[in-house]
């Protein structure tokens, strides 16, 4: 069933209800909640796009992004009960598609990587997913249905449904449904894997050569082999 503007706001005010622990009381969503606006504006300013007044849509959006420093295309497909939390640095293209329930931190681009005109440039973001502070995702790629972005990752491929996806480029470190949103704090460390097995490597070749100890290298190969393991195990696709 298709919604009336005045629905899609009425949504969009309870939004943060539901997503955010903070919100006290109604105040706060004219105070502290620039994403809100940021949405309710675009969705003004959509119909107005729709209807051929393209300057005034874009004007509108521009006044938008100066106050709320969230920078929307009112060409973008944004589904319902979509929160921007906290919001400032946001960019959302002009061809992006995001489904419902998605949750955006702050910092987030959803960007094009393709300058031709008449195509579709940006990503498309399935329903349920979660976009960590500062990602960049690029491209016409698909981060799919409850899948979750990394704080500050960068999004260059396609991402299943039901995945996490950290890193620079952004690699699948774990798959399989999830109900927390994005423990932070749980995600594995690619990097750290590889740094703890490339030292300990150049330690344990150091020192045999120093001590002529070689024969003992097969016995902390494996031990090695085990830390190699993980790293190669957090990164598989």
């Amino acid at each position: 069933m298709k919604q009336t503007l005045w629905q899609q706001i009425k949504e969009d005010l309870l939004t943060p209800w539901r997503n955010d622990p903070a919100i006290e009381s109604k105040i706060e969503l004219f105070t502290n909640y620039p994403g809100v606006w940021a949405i309710i504006h675009y969705r003004i300013a959509s119909r107005l796009y729709k209807k051929g007044w393209i300057r005034l849509s874009r004007f509108l959006m521009g006044l938008t992004q100066f106050v709320t420093n969230v920078d929307i295309h009112p060409c973008a497909t944004i589904g319902r009960r979509v929160f921007i939390d906290h919001a400032f640095g946001v960019v959302i293209g002009e061809t992006t598609v995001i489904e419902d329930d998605v949750l955006i931190y702050q910092g987030v681009t959803l960007g094009g990587v393709n300058l031709d005109k008449g195509i579709k440039r940006h990503p498309t973001i399935k329903q349920g997913a979660v976009i960590g502070g500062g990602a960049k995702v690029l491209g016409d790629i698909t981060i799919g249905k409850n899948s979750r972005i990394g704080a500050n990752s960068v999004v260059v491929k396609d991402v299943p449904d039901e995945s996490t996806a950290v890193g620079i480029p952004a690699r699948i470190v774990t798959k399989g449904k999830d109900k927390s949103q994005l423990s932070h704090n749980k995600l594995p460390d690619i990097n750290q894997q590889l740094f703890i097995y490339l030292t300990k490597r150049i330690e344990s070749l150091e020192q045999a050569i120093m001590t002529h100890t070689e024969k003992e290298l097969p016995k902390k190969d494996e031990e090695l082999e085990n830390i190699y393991q993980e790293f190669i195990n957090s990164i598989k696709n």
